[in-house]
């Protein structure tokens, strides 16, 4: 297929509208319609390169003339972007236990502060304050904001901050945390809104993976998800590339298990993979005349020697995937390589050649072409993750140690026109806008340039014109996946799509055939607890009884599949004695775990001790030495949590097991002998001496209590099974922003996989 494109007239503006759906295809038209946004609205900018048309950007760049506009006493890793005369950003403020993650909006000229939002991290292992390593993105259509902070809560607010919806990714999608803090950001593809990390979900998508989501941009409801290969190496944030191929919108990135992918855009099926690092790919890719252009730093599959720079042919055919993984290029996809690496910093594409600051701190210019490095400048002694941003024939490059330099590149070298040291780190990369460049450090947010509207922007862009649909072929069905109450039900919107994954129209679900699914390869053969009525509306049984299950929907041929679960209200209880152990593995008989749990899958299962059912830390993936489950509904709050916990281990090592209570854990960490309370270990954590055996049963009871003002405290108290309870709470911590809800879940940790920790008899019930 060729690419049609509509040219757009814009008066003094770039229109981000790359990937944006207009016309038929579109839901929100209405009456009156809000004028489009207009600005630098992802970290990559209008063309997904780094690049900007814009002209009148300064030369160089000072922090004592006039050339510096402001600066806000703000933290951040990533990228502002800017609409309509408002800059948004995430950054990070205070310290300790009151650290927060802050999505704010300012004027982009003043830098004056209209709104904010904060975050507190939870539940997380991020170390060295590395947060808000991620930039927000700007719907042009509706100029609503999406952001997703490191602790995974992924949030939708309009232009003036009013919150439309928010998703919890941890509770909901088993979303994992790194020490790195690498988080990226959403990128808006038409009517979706698209965000990624390491998962482990439940049921097929129990196994951790780097996986992509696409949600409804409007509604926050699950469209689809993308499994895109092995298991992973690392947690990436590489912002999707989007594209054509053979008529569908496709986009391509980097992937955790050290691949690049080609994935269809409106559905998440993976077209082609192609392996090729030891380690994930961090660096967005770019596109070059049917060239998909990658770069990392790790050890190569097919080398020993580390860091490749790599050009595929876009439209090469993939072979079947060996052991169940999607399709896969052969290495005669390649049309060049060489040997620069780069750990996190993407390149930008100015015409034919590519500019690149390798992980020494060397800025490189390469053929695009050919791939041939043209000429190297040392900038500083390495680069992390801050990618240069190329405007007005200039490169504006933050470098990790601060320095932001601004080039001129030319055809044999780089001619360096200012280099001035910013506070602290640099990690993200400049957005540019209306004559200024706004860039964060670690310390604060910068804006440099020229005071006033700027007559160097440019006049038009150009964004694609989408194809009419063919005849349906399959059904979308949003949301994809749903969490029900007893007594509970969902109305489904079902579309069809044609065999390009473009949307043909809607479908009343009360036409649409329902039946039970049971995926072919699932482990637990398992439904879940309800039945569709005769408006085609999903009913959740009234039964307390915890289940999940896939139904199927079917409208003539076309088919579609949505997964879900019922979770019953306060009060829990489980003892594990109704599972059957019918599973052999070569230390003995076991059950898989409760199905409906997040995360369980792999990192727990039922055992048999003494004559009682037992959960039981799993030991065959060092990946999962460390496990959290969620097994209730992330609002829940104001909740007692107690259950029987055991460690195992000999002197020099001891498991540790616990709970989760309203975003806080709360364990008995065996190596110390100690009561702890943590959201982050960095953050909050609290201890108190208690001693704890190996093999002995203790009882762990906790309770989060909050106050009006924001404030609360976390009790816990622990005693050896059989004995009285205390009256007095063994441990309390204080806390001005406490966490107001969480899922309750469970803690395990099993160092480098040698001993395991067990749970029983776990009662949650609301507070009085």
């Amino acid at each position: 297929m060729r690419k049609a494109y509509r040219v757009l007239s814009v008066v003094g503006a770039v229109v981000a509208g790359i990937g944006l759906l207009l016309g038929a295809q579109s839901a929100s038209h209405t009456a009156r319609r809000a004028p489009r946004a207009t600005g630098w609205l992802n970290w990559r900018g209008p063309e997904q390169t780094g690049v900007s048309r814009e002209t009148g950007l300064p030369d160089r760049i000072d922090l004592s003339n006039g050339s510096l506009l402001w600066t806000m006493d703000m933290a951040g890793g990533g990228t502002p972007v800017i609409a309509n005369g408002r800059l948004y950003g995430l950054g990070y403020q205070g310290q300790g236990p009151d650290l927060q993650e802050v999505l704010f909006c300012a004027d982009a000229e003043t830098g004056r502060l209209i709104w904010q939002h904060r975050f507190s991290d939870f539940l997380s292992d991020i170390t060295y304050d590395r947060y808000a390593i991620g930039s927000p993105c700007i719907d042009a259509e509706t100029g609503n904001v999406y952001a997703l902070t490191s602790a995974g809560v992924f949030v939708c607010c309009n232009a003036d901050g009013k919150i439309l919806w928010q998703r919890s990714l941890m509770e909901e999608l088993g979303r994992l945390t790194f020490t790195n803090g690498r988080t990226g950001g959403p990128t808006i593809e038409q009517d979706l809104v698209i965000v990624r990390g390491i998962t482990s979900n439940w049921g097929g998508e129990g196994a951790a993976q780097d996986r992509l989501y696409a949600y409804d941009k409007k509604t926050g409801h699950l469209v689809w998800s993308c499994s895109p290969g092995a298991p992973p190496k690392d947690n990436v944030f590489a912002r999707p590339f989007f594209d054509w191929r053979e008529g569908k919108r496709v986009f391509y990135t980097g992937t955790g298990d050290g691949a690049v992918i080609c994935a269809n855009a409106r559905t998440g099926e993976v077209i082609w993979r192609y392996p090729i690092s030891a380690g994930g790919m961090n660096a967005s890719v770019l596109v070059h005349k049917g060239k998909v252009i990658s770069i990392h730093a790790d050890e190569n599959l097919d080398s020993s020697d580390s860091g490749r720079m790599t050009a595929l042919r876009a439209d090469a055919t993939p072979k079947p995937g060996a052991d169940g993984l999607p399709p896969t290029l052969d290495r005669s996809a390649e049309v060049w390589r060489n040997g620069l690496g780069s750990i996190s910093s993407s390149p930008v594409l100015v015409g034919d050649r590519i500019y690149q600051v390798n992980k020494i701190g060397f800025l490189c210019a390469v053929d695009a072409s050919t791939g041939r490095i043209l000429w190297e400048h040392r900038l500083g002694p390495d680069q992390l993750h801050a990618s240069p941003t190329y405007a007005d024939g200039k490169l504006y490059i933050p470098i990790q140690n601060g320095h932001f330099f601004v080039i001129r590149p030319k055809e044999d070298g780089a001619e360096v026109l200012s280099d001035v040291q910013l506070a602290g780190r640099c990690i993200g990369a400049p957005a540019v806008w209306n004559g200024k460049v706004y860039v964060f450090s670690t310390e604060k947010l910068y804006c440099f340039g020229r005071k006033g509207n700027n007559p160097g922007l440019p006049r038009s862009t150009m964004e694609p014109e989408y194809p009419k649909p063919g005849p349906i072929a399959a059904l979308q069905i949003l949301p994809a996946e749903v969490t029900l109450r007893p007594g509970q039900k969902v109305r489904f919107t079902v579309r069809g799509v044609d065999a390009n994954g473009f949307p043909t129209g809607n479908i009343d679900p009360a036409r649409v055939t329902w039946s039970r699914y049971i995926p072919p390869t699932a482990r637990v053969r398992s439904e879940m607890n309800a039945s569709f009525n005769a408006q085609g509306e999903l009913v959740a049984d009234r039964a307390q009884v915890p289940s999940a299950g896939a139904w199927q929907a079917s409208y003539g041929n076309a088919k579609g599949v949505i997964r879900g679960r019922v979770l019953p209200d306060l009060p829990l209880k489980e003892d594990f004695e109704a599972f059957e152990l019918t599973e052999t593995a070569p230390d003995g008989k076991f059950a898989y775990p409760p199905l409906p749990w997040i995360g369980a899958r792999f990192k727990f299962d039922v055992r048999e001790i003494d004559g009682n059912k037992v959960l039981a830390k799993t030991l065959d993936n060092i990946f999962f030495q460390r496990a959290t489950v969620f097994f209730g509904h992330p609002e829940a709050k104001n909740y007692t949590f107690e259950a029987d916990v055991m460690t195992d281990g000999n002197r020099r090592t001891r498991s540790t097991v616990g709970l989760v209570n309203q975003r806080y854990y709360i364990v008995l960490v065996g190596n110390a002998n100690q009561l702890e309370v943590n959201s982050n270990q960095e953050r909050i954590k609290a201890t108190v001496p208690f001693p704890i055996e190996p093999k002995v049963w203790y009882r762990l009871k906790t309770r989060v209590d909050t106050n009006p003002d924001g404030s609360g405290v976390v009790r816990a108290k622990a005693w050896r099974k059989g004995e009285t309870e205390p009256e007095k709470w063994t441990i309390e911590v204080a806390l001005k922003n406490v966490h107001k809800q969480g899922a309750p879940g469970l803690f395990g940790f099993s160092p480098q996989s040698l001993f395991r920790c067990y749970i029983d008899n776990i009662s949650v019930t609301p507070n009085a």
